[in-house]
C-alpha cells in the first residue's frame, strides 16, 4: 500500500537536518493561522510558500510526495465541493446552474477556500513529519519536550509500523487474488472488497500492536527508572529561525488578506 509507506527525504536538505521539535512548532503555527482564517487568499499565500519550500528545503521528490500524498489532496477537493453543492443557502450571484442546482460566486468562494486551507494544513503537516526520522522524532520529544520516555517509544513504534501495515496491505491484496477474489468492473464490488480488506487490515494491525506492546514491557520499556540518552538532539539557531520563518509567513498571509479586503477570522 504505497499510501502507508514513508517517504525518505535527502538527509542533506536544511528541512531534513532541521530539529523535530522545530519543525512541528513552526507546522503549529502555521495549523493555527489556517484555523483561525476562513478566507482563501490566507491559505493560497501559505500553500505557495510551503510549495517552495517543498522544491527548494524539504529534500522530498515531489514526484514521490504526490504518490503517496494525493487521496488526502482528492479528500480535500471534495470536501470543498460537497460543501459547495450542498450548502443551505447559496449566496452571491448565481454563476452556475446544473439542472435544479444553483452554484452562488460566494459560496462557490467559500468552497474554493476550504479546499485551499485543507491543502495547505496537509503540505505543512507533511513537511513537519515526513522529513524527519522516527527516532528523531522520538528522542527530540523526550530531550526537547520532555515527555515521558513510553509516550515517545509509543510514538516511535507507531512510526515503525506504517512499513509493515504496508507489506501486511500487499499481503492480503495478494492472497485474495490467489483465491480468486476479484471486483472486475463492478464499483460496488470494489467499495466492498476495499471495506472487507481495511478491515482484514485492521485486525492485523491490532493484533501485532498488542504483541509488540507484551514484548516491549517485557523489555523494561515502561520502566520509570532514569534512562541515558545515545542521540543527542539540540535546538539550533536555525531550529529558531524556522519557528521564526513560520510565524512571519502566517503573519504575512493575513496580513495580505486584510490588504485584500478578504480575511473573514473564526472568531468575530
Amino acid at each position: 500500500m504505497r499510501l502507508l509507506t514513508p517517504i525518505v527525504p535527502d538527509a542533506r536538505a536544511p528541512l531534513a537536518r532541521a530539529n523535530p521539535v522545530a519543525k512541528l512548532g513552526a507546522g503549529l503555527l502555521l495549523l493555527l493561522a489556517l484555523f483561525a482564517s476562513l478566507d482563501g487568499v490566507t491559505a493560497l499565500v501559505v500553500l505557495v510558500v510551503l510549495t517552495g519550500v517543498l522544491a527548494a528545503w524539504s529534500g522530498i521528490r515531489p514526484g514521490a510526495l504526490v504518490g503517496r500524498a494525493w487521496l488526502v489532496g482528492l479528500a480535500a477537493v471534495s470536501i470543498g465541493v460537497f460543501n459547495v453543492l450542498f450548502a443551505p443557502e447559496q449566496s452571491g450571484r448565481i454563476v452556475a446552474e446544473l439542472g435544479p442546482i444553483r452554484i452562488g460566486l460566494d459560496t462557490l468562494l467559500d468552497g474554493l477556500g476550504l479546499s485551499l486551507r485543507l491543502l495547505a494544513i496537509a503540505l505543512a503537516g507533511l513537511l513537519a513529519t515526513a522529513t524527519s526520522q522516527p527516532t528523531e522524532v522520538a528522542d527530540a520529544l523526550v530531550q526537547q519536550l520532555r515527555v515521558s520516555p513510553r509516550f515517545a517509544i509509543g510514538v516511535l513504534a507507531a512510526l515503525r509500523l506504517l512499513p509493515l501495515l504496508a507489506q501486511e496491505w500487499q499481503t492480503i491484496a495478494m492472497a485474495r487474488r490467489a483465491r480468486g477474489v476479484e471486483a472486475g468492473r463492478s464499483p460496488v464490488a470494489m467499495a466492498r472488497l476495499f471495506a472487507g480488506q481495511m478491515l482484514a487490515l485492521l485486525v492485523a494491525a491490532i493484533r501485532r500492536g498488542t504483541r509488540m506492546a507484551q514484548a516491549m514491557e517485557a523489555r523494561g520499556f515502561g520502566a520509570r527508572s532514569c534512562r541515558t540518552v545515545s542521540r543527542v538532539q539540540q535546538m539550533r539557531a536555525s531550529d529558531w529561525g524556522w519557528i521564526a520563518a513560520s510565524a512571519a509567513l502566517a503573519a504575512a498571509a493575513i496580513g495580505v488578506s486584510l490588504a485584500l479586503g478578504t480575511w473573514r477570522p473564526l472568531l468575530g
